[in-house]
């Protein structure tokens, strides 16, 4: 088979990605092996492969291809989510592009229009996943709202509601007015904003008085239904069973005492606005207010708002502060910074809002997900240090509310059968809640069409936090034999973003409806940031086309690059030039195997540098593969990944092939040849894990094999213990050669011109070693002596010292110029050393390390002075 001159990443990927599928490889059966199974964290049904995803997925790719490689049946289950909020909001768009608005077409009509989206828009990402090398069971592709999905998620539902565990509540909620639902607390995100504390004075009723409240949201004033002051505040003891008039609407409220009032803050008297307040809802509730919602759906003002109907939350804000200005009511008003809630969808701010809502009871379910994890360790966070947070959260969990204001999703299995909303049933079937409803309500005459179902769907997440259990038809039939066989599963990648809204609801999940753990560990990935360390996202313009880096730089170039950097659990400050490391590395590993290949073998007796060089290089594979297992073990993917790259760049490609490297024109003997190809094969097997397509192909090249021969299915390496002394010995010739190689480099003495090589050896150096010496670093046969040669320069390896005398190679005259000069450089930066270190005030006062510092310099330079005045005396 020829091989290329160049490594070409687009034609090398598309050939082996097609042969792997061919011969299904990532095809995944329940056997008599050990499973490993890991399910992707599905990813938006319409999105598209971004830097998380790279990252994320490479990572689970690593893990996937390496348990295969160790004989497990790897399961890897891709999929993804139908994105309620997300999705709809870009068919919304579409068809107010087209002309159309939502409000204006039928719920069937709509879906119909999100289906076509879903078909023509969905399941690119996983196929851009492809091209990135994962090498999931395709076969397996999952999505939440398959019709088998669907109804794991309407009986969830029923179970749980069965268990007295869901209710329908009116409650405040947070309100999102640009996806037009309702979300969890989890989905809203507190960001600190600039903004303003108003004043405004409410007249007193039957007085000339005035009361002075403080608001950030003087828009909300026309909601107000009273006004609330401290019952021990003395300002306002005067106050108690009084009315205020509420400006601009003019509406009379009562002024109420209530503990609730911070004194302090603002002017110590609270506006209350039941419907758009949690707080204040509370206080309404305690004291009979009345409730004024002066929100449409949208956040624009509706009848309540007067003559600012219509008009926008934020635009009526800035006309009604300018109403109260002219109209005397606005007394001052000062900059303030306060927290505002945003969509984590949207990124709209949230309103609190007043509705009937679905809720699932938490505080009960999350008691065997939070012992899993700090008490009996039964699953793992890693890094640990997540464990704080979710303790936090988990400690303090609220009712979920799990009901979305949308039409794309899986819709609750409620229905209603009376005139409102106070007779319901649920069931999974429209049959059942008919059979149910006849038998609740006494009316065995009922029709289907007598009842109603719910027009709200389940949050997201409610789909997604049985996803382990789901894609192995778990809830459906819980004892079919994929579910037993694959679940749990054994390790989760994902982003610690995402640690309450979907990891702790799996770990709560599989408790609930499978009676143990979903996962054995979760491998939380840092998020992907610039140089300037901001988070990647389209917003801010600094995320690149992550296919376009593919294209650039290779798949393999893009994994190297992004895992070099991607320790768990911290943040990847990305940059191109990571990539360039990783496809620098491809091409490393390219030309080294044309280089092997390119030698001619002749069947003749191995040198013994090549002997020895080989038993080496076995021992220092052992070695590091013990390193990478304990990375691995650890889940220290970026270290096993540089362990494996220093391995192969470092003591393969510079040290063992060129120890092995024949004379120019000469062929190598077939015994190191074949071994050196056999240590190749190791490499690769290594490598492929992360370096998946370029492994393959060198693999391919250099033996004819079969399909099941094939490197993605072949076995990870092993070896026996590294010998300790034999690195050891290599460790101290290697530090000879280079100590050759660096006078070399310095006195600018050409390799090809043989040196003389004196050893003071006060360790007695196995000599074996010497053929080493004299090839790599072109030296005669070293000459052990009692003393030094004159006219020589040295260097020292451990108590041994090394002597290359000079005397023709360079100009010794020059050369004890030099040394001079740098002698009297050395001994002034010393003294100056010692004057700071004989500073008491500075020894005393300095921090540990920086004393610790200068005390090494000294060290150092006392060191150099000894050298160099060695090497002086020698050509002197």
């Amino acid at each position: 088979m020829d091989i290329p001159s160049k490594y070409d990443p687009q034609r090398v990927e598309k050939q082996w990605y097609t042969y792997w599928m061919e011969h299904e490889y990532f095809r995944s059966v329940p056997d008599e092996r050990e499973p490993y199974t890991v399910v992707i964290p599905p990813p938006n049904v319409t999105g598209v492969l971004h830097m998380g995803h790279m990252l994320n997925n490479t990572i689970q790719d690593v893990l996937v291809r390496r348990a295969r490689m160790m004989g497990k049946n790897a399961c890897w289950v891709p999929g993804t989510d139908h994105a309620s909020i997300a999705t709809e909001a870009k068919v919304v768009a579409k068809l107010r592009d087209e002309g159309i608005s939502k409000d204006s077409i039928s719920r069937e009509e709509f879906l119909k229009h999100a289906w076509d989206w879903t078909h023509n828009y969905g399941g690119v990402i996983l196929e851009q996943l492809k091209k990135l090398g994962c090498s999931c069971d395709w076969e397996r592709t999952k999505f939440t709202m398959d019709p088998d999905m669907e109804a794991s998620v309407l009986q969830v539902f029923v179970d749980l509601y069965k268990k007295g565990l869901i209710y329908r509540g009116y409650r405040m909620v947070n309100w999102d007015p640009e996806a037009r639902t309702t979300l969890s607390d989890e989905e809203v995100n507190y960001e600190e904003r600039q903004g303003f504390l108003y004043h405004i004075a409410y007249p007193v009723v039957g007085s000339e008085s005035r009361v002075v409240i403080a608001t950030t949201r003087p828009e909300t004033l026309l909601g107000d239904t009273a006004v609330c002051v401290h019952p021990e505040d003395e300002r306002y003891l005067d106050l108690h069973g009084k009315r205020v008039r509420v400006p601009i609407c003019d509406r009379e409220v009562p002024v109420i005492p209530d503990e609730y009032v911070t004194m302090e803050f603002g002017t110590g008297c609270l506006k209350v606005t039941p419907a758009h307040d949690e707080n204040d809802y509370a206080l309404g509730e305690k004291h009979g207010l009345e409730i004024v919602d002066i929100f449409n759906p949208d956040a624009t003002l509706n009848a309540h708002g007067l003559h600012y109907q219509g008009m926008d939350r934020f635009e009526a804000r800035k006309a009604i502060v300018k109403e109260l200005e002219a109209k005397g009511y606005l007394v001052k008003t000062e900059p303030y910074t306060n927290k505002v809630g945003t969509s984590e969808r949207t990124r709209a701010v949230i309103e609190p809002r007043l509705s009937d809502q679905w809720f699932l009871r938490m505080e009960e379910l999350a008691q065997p997900a939070l012992k899993a994890v700090l008490e009996t360790r039964d699953v793992r966070l890693v890094p640990s240090k997540f464990e704080n947070t979710y303790r936090h959260w988990m400690e303090n969990i609220r009712d979920w509310n799990i009901s979305r204001q949308l039409w794309w999703g899986q819709r609750i299995p409620a229905w209603y059968y009376g005139p409102g909303q106070a007779d319901f049933v649920v069931a999974a079937t429209p049959a059942e809640a008919l059979e149910q409803a006849r038998e609740q309500s006494g009316n065995p005459s009922l029709q289907p069409d007598d009842l109603r179902q719910d027009e709200d769907v389940l949050d997201t997440w409610f789909s997604s936090w049985i996803w382990p259990i789901s894609v192995f038809g778990g809830i459906l039939e819980p004892e079919n034999e994929e579910v037993s066989y694959y679940y749990p599963t054994t390790d989760l990648v994902t982003g610690p973003d995402i640690l309450f809204f979907w990891v702790a609801r799996m770990i709560i999940a599989g408790y609930e409806f499978r009676g143990e753990r979903p996962f054995e560990t979760v491998y939380l990935t840092g998020l992907v940031r610039d140089k300037q360390r901001r988070k990647m996202s389209k917003s801010l313009g600094n995320s690149p086309d992550a296919l376009e880096l593919i294209s650039e730089f290779g798949a393999d170039g893009v994994r190297v690059g992004l895992l070099l950097s991607a320790a768990a659990g911290n943040d990847l400050l990305f940059d191109e030039s990571l990539c360039q490391q990783g496809k620098n590395f491809a091409n490393k590993i390219w030309n080294a195997f044309r280089l092997v290949r390119g030698w001619e073998v002749a069947d003749r007796e191995q040198p013994e540098s090549a002997a020895l060089g080989v038993s080496w290089y076995r021992a220092r594979f052992s070695a590091v593969l013990a390193e990478i297992e304990d990375h691995f073990s650890k889940y220290r993917i970026s270290d096993a990944l540089m362990a494996t790259y220093k391995l192969l760049w470092e003591d393969f490609c510079s040290w063992l092939l060129e120890i092995v490297k024949p004379a120019y024109g000469e062929p190598i003997d077939r015994k190191t040849y074949a071994e050196v190809i056999g240590l190749f094969e190791d490499n690769l097997r290594l490598l492929h894990p992360f370096m998946p397509f370029l492994s393959e192909e060198v693999w391919q090249h250099i033996a004819k094999r079969s399909p099941r021969e094939a490197l993605v299915v072949a076995s990870w390496p092993e070896a026996p213990d590294a010998d300790p002394a034999l690195l050891a010995e290599f460790e101290f010739a290697s530090g000879v050669i280079s100590g050759v190689r660096t006078i070399r480099k310095d006195k600018n003495i050409p390799f090809k011109e043989a040196l003389q090589l004196h050893v003071l050896d006060e360790e007695n150096q196995p000599r074996k070693w010497d053929v080493l010496i004299r090839k790599l670093a072109n030296v005669e046969e070293p000459v052990y002596c009692e003393q030094p040669p004159e006219g020589a320069l040295s260097f020292r390896v451990r108590s041994n010292e090394y002597f290359i005398p000079l005397e023709g190679a360079v100009d010794v005259g020059e050369e004890i110029r030099k040394i001079r000069e740098e002698l009297e450089y050395t001994r002034g930066f010393l003294a100056s050393v010692r004057k700071k270190l004989s500073n008491d005030r500075f020894v005393g006062n300095a921090p540990e390390k920086v004393v610790a510092l200068e005390r090494k310099k000294a060290s150092d330079a006392e060191a150099k002075i000894e050298t160099l005045e060695k090497s002086l005396a020698n050509l002197q």
